[in-house]
């Protein structure tokens, strides 16, 4: 080989290490740019929402239009959806909303997408929703459909709220994950009653209180909401069950309560405060090797010990594997945002109707994330262990660039931190008799006993109609936020 072939091959190598230098450095540029949460991505919306400015902060949605066809569409179109609503035109709500249903019944994994989601962070993946948002767009479509007064509509709503609850049913197998939504439920309940179909309403009310009583009780700490109970008894009563009714008054103490039909009726909810955020947090683990070709990634502080068993004939990547001792992996958190808000009722001629939690939202979320944290876990050490083995193979050959590689992996060691944050923190509801014509109601809500607001309505009914009423209170305290 001649001296000036050798200079050529030399040259070569050099361009070819150069050339990978920027190409990583350049990604590191990138993603120094990217290292911000979602909430923190769409500051200004977040914060002209919160603080009650709906116009500014769907005009702030309307300039970033591109999002829906980006990975987070999902939220694009919720986020849509649910500030037309409180806006009031539900039209428009419900076509968003039709897209966020359509979205999660066509979603088709992007294999690509999450191959590299191992190499980078969760979220090059497309965001397709959390089960409890799911529902939530159905419940909101729904309500959209109640205050338009299309209850064929808000049925069919109702028909795609149990299918999606049977989906979760058969999703999940362990005990004590969220499967089955009491609330959605009652909801259903609500609709039928509104229609006059007692029997459906009675079934789907009788699934609430059977699901509050065994799956809320333990999960979230909730009750039977009272208004719930009288409805099961109201309805089981109209369907001509005298026994079903008879057995409900005395297991909920009601022995002397006889139904009655009122002239109309309204039936309010109160979406109180906001959900919680995802941000991250990050834990250290070391790696310890067992026996049969085996590794531990543990955190003794923590208690977590998760076992990787590799390839028979992998013995390079164990090698490897013993090599990295400590490296720090990331994972998606909830941050509550206490509400401000702790009571609220109804007030109408002289008597008060309390409104009773029937959503806690907020627990929901932090409950459902909770349960799948160990396959959170795995995902975060798998790629944690994927990207540093990949930098140990690197260095070998070249120590400069596996150190640049070593800096792509730390900043591309992100949690998925997408959910969608314009959810209300609970959901709180009850259920008002009128009289034909004209009915003044005044809504209290209470942060404590010092601090008050109330909001004055007149409701027009006609005999037999039923009216829906929802009222959003966006307030949270200053208090500090809990994390899970």
């Amino acid at each position: 080989m001649s001296d000036q072939q050798k200079v050529k091959r030399v040259d070569s190598k050099k361009f070819a290490r150069t050339s990978a230098y920027v190409f990583l450095i350049s990604i590191v540029m990138l993603l120094v740019t990217a290292c911000a949460s979602y909430y923190q991505k769409n500051f200004d919306f977040n914060h002209e929402f919160e603080r009650g400015d709906l116009q500014q902060a769907l005009t702030s949605l309307e300039k970033n239009s591109k999002q829906e066809q980006g990975r987070a569409r999902f939220l694009y179109m919720v986020n849509n959806g649910l500030l037309l609503s409180i806006l009031g035109r539900y039209e428009e709500s419900n076509e968003y909303f039709e897209k966020a249903f359509l979205f999660g019944e066509d979603y088709h994994i992007n294999y690509l997408n999450e191959a590299a989601s191992y190499f980078t962070n969760p979220s090059v993946t497309t965001y397709h929703g959390e089960d409890h948002e799911h529902l939530m767009v159905l419940y909101f479509k729904a309500l959209n459909y109640l205050k338009l007064n299309q209850h064929e509509e808000a049925l069919v709503e109702c028909r795609r709220l149990s299918i999606r609850l049977n989906q979760l049913n058969d999703k999940y197998n362990a005990e004590e994950k969220y499967q089955r939504d009491a609330f959605v439920n009652t909801l259903m309940g609500i609709v039928y009653q509104s229609d006059q179909d007692y029997n459906n309403a009675f079934i789907a009310y009788r699934n609430a209180v059977e699901i509050y009583q065994n799956d809320y009780a333990k999960m979230f700490g909730m009750q039977v909401p009272e208004q719930l109970k009288y409805d099961l008894i109201n309805t089981a009563y109209w369907t001509g069950f005298q026994d079903e009714a008879t057995k409900y008054k005395e297991q909920f103490g009601m022995q002397d309560y006889e139904p009655v039909k009122p002239d109309a009726e309204l039936v309010f909810f109160w979406h109180n405060g906001l959900g919680p955020v995802k941000n991250e947090w990050s834990i250290n683990f070391v790696i310890d090797p067992v026996a049969n070709n085996g590794v531990v990634f543990s955190n003794p502080e923590l208690g977590l010990a998760f076992p990787f068993q590799l390839e028979e004939d992998d013995h390079k990547k164990q090698s490897d594997l013993k090599k990295l001792q400590v490296f720090r992996v990331a994972f998606p958190r909830y941050v509550e945002r206490p509400a401000y808000y702790n009571t609220g009722s109804l007030e109408l001629d002289g008597k008060t109707y309390a409104l009773e939690l029937g959503e806690d939202v907020n627990k929901v979320a932090f409950y459902s994330l909770k349960k799948r944290m160990m396959q959170e876990f795995s995902k975060g050490l798998l790629r944690a262990a994927m990207k540093k083995v990949a930098e140990q193979s690197v260095r070998k050959e070249d120590e400069a660039l596996g150190a640049v590689l070593g800096l792509v992996n730390a900043m591309t060691e992100k949690a998925d931190t997408r959910n969608w944050q314009t959810l209300p923190h609970s959901i709180y509801y009850t259920r008002v008799p009128l009289k034909e014509g004209a009915n003044a109601v005044a809504l209290t809500l209470k942060a404590d006993e010092e601090h008050a607001t109330t909001h004055n309505f007149t409701y027009q009914v006609k005999k037999g109609q039923t009216l829906f009423h929802t009222f959003s209170s966006l307030e949270s305290t200053n208090a500090p936020y809990r994390y899970y």
